[in-house]
């Protein structure tokens, strides 16, 4: 089998609060896409609502070929694929078999923490990505990123996040 006809998990941006449209037009298209979505509490001033939102603002998961790549972005309002060294990001099935159990239990929330939340030297766990449940100490927060460092296999690796990608440790 040739590698450009194997289907891989990949991430794309969207323009924000595009998620769930980009999904629904994906998915007419006959490309297999998932925007995870959390169901949350909105309170307004006279009443209470459940909705659900996408758990990661402006990502669209899509389990694609090479061939397929073109049909994704000229799809409106995907902005493009999520890069890792230079190539699009492939997402381990694992990984989208994790979030997806996560989402179906009872009662669980991602919450996000803000900026302001880490501070210098704060030891965080990664909770999304292929640095998933490693745990790091904050270098520094920039503009809703975090740059965590990493001490794996003896090697010091400096990585920036999204903020949303990192909560405190209990450690």
């Amino acid at each position: 089998m040739n590698e450009n006809d194997i289907n891989h998990w990949l991430a794309i941006y969207t323009k924000p609060r595009w998620e769930k449209k980009v999904d629904g037009v994906l998915l007419r298209k006959g490309i297999n896409s998932w925007c995870p979505l959390q169901r949350v509490e909105r309170k307004w001033s006279d009443r209470k609502k459940i909705i659900e939102e996408p758990l990661f603002r402006s990502y669209v998961f899509v389990n694609i070929n090479q061939n397929e790549r073109l049909n994704v972005l000229q799809t409106e309002g995907v902005l493009n694929f999520v890069y890792y060294l230079g190539k699009p990001a492939v997402i381990k099935d694992e990984e989208i078999a994790l979030i997806r159990s996560y989402l179906l239990e009872k009662g669980t929330s991602i919450s996000v923490q803000s900026l302001t939340s880490f501070k210098e030297n704060d030891k965080v766990v990664i909770k999304h990505g292929v640095f998933m449940d490693n745990t790091g100490t904050v270098l520094r927060s920039g503009n809703k990123k975090i740059y965590v460092k990493l001490e794996s296999l003896g090697q010091l690796m400096v990585v920036e996040f999204p903020v949303a990608f990192v909560s405190p440790s209990n450690k």
